[in-house]
């Protein structure tokens, strides 16, 4: 029986992932939570797996410099896997090659060998012709989504955003005032801790488990202060999260309004709100009511009127690309038009419960104008006592966050 390691786990991640049902992030979570593995392996198994993934375009081309004939899926598998660690991960190459090679089985070992080896003599040719190609083979990314970065951003900084997607994701938490102070939580994490460029926000050498137990922190990107900066929530007020789970921003709310007036936390999906809830209970958030809710079915009028309502709508996601490894390859461009016209139903639904000069903020994590600006017109005209106040946005090649958009919109009538 061959012995787990931080390999196997990685191959056998590619092949449920291949299958197509699940998202890589779950796959790879059950993984290694049942691999046994020590910290150190399994953030190697991380990086196979994901590195493959972030890569696959690129991988399969050299594959097909160094092999015309068939290869089964489980065969191009496991040399992608050896050609990451070779050309991308610099593994030194006897233990990329031999330790690949034990993985398949033995009609295959000699097929699997063979290959990489060929591809270690053939490297510096093999780096050169990879040079040559299109972005979306030098990058890895669908040439539908290079294509509309280009119309949108222009052709270097579509380039910047590939990059940006294939680097592997910082990890950044939010102090949680409601619990803890900046000066004591630095004086109790701060071997792993060192401040990022955006207030309440830190960055970590690693998940700090003890404070996220604690409900001292909570992992965000600091882009996330878009839309809570916006909306502004006072003490006393009453406030919407329409769509809220996993609670990030409905903590900040929370703590933003010093834990003072009304916050009710809404979720369609009872799983999630479930998570909302336990999130929004560690970290001490007293006045906020999780309930599930679907807006593309029902309002809520019974809950009205709202002085501030913030609607972080289901998105594309195309801002934390870098952090959802495997979106890119889901997504389609129908998707696009798909989403942007469940968020316009999602507000329309909510505006009703805005109070006369009420603000309400939409947001999104997506870097579409037909999800972020195209929706705001649309939400004007449909609304003429709305007015527009302020726009912001986070563009990852500029801003160094992840990508999110938000709108300020005012209730004059």
């Amino acid at each position: 029986m061959r012995k787990i390691n931080s390999r196997c786990v990685a191959l056998a991640a590619l092949e449920e992932w291949r299958a197509g049902r699940k998202f890589a992030d779950a796959i790879l979570g059950e993984r290694l939570r049942s691999s046994g593995l020590d910290a150190a392996d399994r953030a190697f198994a991380t990086e196979l797996f994901y590195g493959v993934l972030r890569n696959i375009t690129l991988l399969d081309f050299w594959l097909s410099q160094l092999r015309s004939g068939h290869l089964d899926h489980d065969s191009r598998d496991l040399l992608r896997l050896g050609l990451y660690q070779l050309f991308l991960l610099q593994t030194p190459e006897h233990a990329a090659i031999y330790e690949t090679v034990e993985l398949a089985n033995r009609r295959n070992r000699a097929l699997i060998n063979g290959v990489l080896r060929n591809a270690v003599r053939g490297k510096a040719d093999l780096l050169h012709k990879a040079d040559a190609e299109k972005l979306s083979v030098r990058r890895s990314h669908p040439q539908f989504l290079i294509d509309r970065w280009t119309k949108n951003f222009g052709p270097e900084e579509a380039a910047k955003l590939c990059e940006w997607n294939n680097r592997p994701a910082p990890i950044y938490a939010r102090l949680n005032r409601l619990k803890i102070s900046d000066e004591d939580f630095l004086g109790r994490y701060g071997d792993i801790a060192q401040s990022a460029a955006a207030p309440n926000f830190i960055r970590l050498a690693d998940v700090p488990s003890e404070a996220l137990a604690a409900g001292h922190c909570y992992i965000q990107d600091p882009s996330t202060l878009a839309a809570c900066s916006l909306l502004d929530p006072q003490p006393g007020e009453r406030v919407l999260d329409a769509c809220a789970a996993p609670g990030g921003k409905t903590s900040f709310i929370a703590e933003l309004m010093k834990n003072d007036g009304v916050l009710l936390a809404c979720d369609r999906d009872e799983g999630r709100v479930e998570m909302l809830s336990d999130n929004l209970k560690r970290l001490g958030v007293e006045i906020a009511r999780a309930i599930r809710h679907d807006w593309t079915k029902q309002t809520l009028e019974g809950q009205a009127p709202f002085d501030r309502i913030l609607i972080d709508v289901p998105c594309s996601n195309t801002g934390v690309m870098r952090r959802r490894v495997d979106l890119r390859w889901r997504l389609t461009p129908d998707d696009f038009p798909r989403m942007a016209a469940e968020q316009f139903h999602i507000v329309r639904e909510i505006v009703p419960l805005l109070k006369r000069s009420g603000v309400l903020v939409y947001s999104t994590c997506s870097l579409e104008p037909e999800e972020n600006e195209e929706v705001v017109n649309a939400i004007l005209k449909e609304f003429p006592f709305l007015r527009l106040d302020e726009q912001k946005s986070v563009v990852p090649f500029r801003d160094g966050f992840d990508g999110a958009y938000a709108a300020k919109l005012i209730r004059q009538l």
